[in-house]
């Protein structure tokens, strides 16, 4: 079975990348209608493109700001300006899309389309409309996913498993998400900012087969479902944590505070 690897270097700045890193992904980050994550400039100027889906638009326009209270706003807004802005239209505020406008900003109203979250749509905009972009080693970075209404959370967890052969990572101030297709044995290298908590969810299927290695209490061949054992609050023990499935399950691990 294919190794797929993950390592969420993301969280840290470009300078620690290691030298001469030709494998290092393509970036895109998704904002969506929540509170902006203390790293989130990181996280812009990693990314090649940046898309703000509807009210997303607003936490950057707002948000920015706030991160860097010393600065002056209309710099910090004027230098973190979105490619583009996706969505029903229905959370942006008017003179936050009028701003972003002024500057060249392209707007997309999808209003017509309610059958698709926000979420979805700029996924499928990354995956299907953006052939600059490495597509093979692309990793789609979303913040504001996660936090405020539960059915929000739920669908953009759904999304997860709708793209899974994408690399989609949900992150928030607190932790991150990402999916472990059942079609690889996955290696998982720790960063500095991870941990220790962490947890594999088996939220699409049950899950009949899980092994894991690197973790303070292990699965051996382990059977996970809802109503049965799910493994919640577990530890990081080493850099390397190795995961085999015979279903799709979530990962999720803890970032530290500074």
């Amino acid at each position: 079975m294919e190794v797929m690897r993950h390592a969420s270097t993301f969280l840290l700045p470009s300078s620690a990348d290691p030298a001469g890193d030709i494998t290092s992904p393509a970036y895109a980050l998704v904002v969506l209608n929540q509170r902006l994550p203390r790293f989130a400039p990181v996280l812009w100027d990693r990314a090649k493109l940046r898309i703000c889906a509807d009210g997303g638009a607003n936490r950057v326009f707002d948000g920015m700001p706030e991160l860097f209270p010393d600065e002056d706003p209309g710099e910090i807004r004027f230098r973190y300006k979105p490619d583009i802005i996706k969505g029903d239209m229905d959370s942006i505020r008017g003179e936050v899309m009028d701003y972003y406008s002024d500057l060249g900003v392209k707007i997309v109203d999808e209003s017509h389309d309610q059958d698709t979250t926000d979420l979805h749509k700029c996924i499928a905009f990354v995956s299907d409309c953006t052939p600059n972009l490495e597509k093979s080693n692309l990793h789609i970075l979303v913040v504001g996913a996660l936090g405020g209404r539960f059915d929000h959370e739920v669908g953009n967890i759904n999304v997860l498993y709708r793209f899974s052969n994408k690399r989609i990572i949900l992150l928030s101030d607190d932790c991150l998400i990402y999916l472990l297709p059942k079609t690889h044995w996955h290696e998982i290298h720790i960063q500095s900012v991870e941990g220790p908590h962490c947890g594999l969810i088996p939220v699409g299927a049950p899950a009949s087969a899980t092994t894991t290695s690197g973790l303070q209490w292990n699965l051996s061949d382990t059977e996970m479902h809802f109503g049965g054992l799910v493994s919640t609050s577990n530890i990081v023990q080493d850099e390397k944590i190795t995961v085999r499935s015979d279903t799709d399950i979530l990962w999720t691990i803890s970032i530290r505070k500074p």
